[in-house]
C-alpha cells in the first residue's frame, strides 16, 4: 500500500492544531518548503523532510518489493 507523504504530513499538522506558519517555525523549515511538501512537490529536500517527520514522531521506511 502506498501512502502519500504530503497528505499524511498535512493531516498530522492539522491534528496537532498548528497552521503552516506555526508548524514551519517549530520544525525549523521554511514556509515555502512546507507548502510545497503538503502540495506533493516531488523534489523536496530529504534532510528537511526527515526534520518534519522527526518532529511528528514519524519515520520513513523503504522496502524492497
Amino acid at each position: 500500500m502506498t501512502i502519500n507523504i504530503s497528505s499524511q504530513v498535512k493531516d498530522l499538522r492539522k491534528k496537532i492544531g498548528l497552521t503552516q506558519i506555526e508548524f514551519a517555525k517549530r520544525v525549523g523549515v521554511g514556509l515555502r518548503f512546507l507548502r510545497e511538501l503538503e502540495q506533493g512537490k516531488t523534489t523536496v529536500r530529504m534532510d528537511k523532510l526527515m526534520q518534519v517527520l522527526d518532529f511528528l514522531g514519524c519515520y520513513l521506511e523503504i522496502k524492497k518489493k
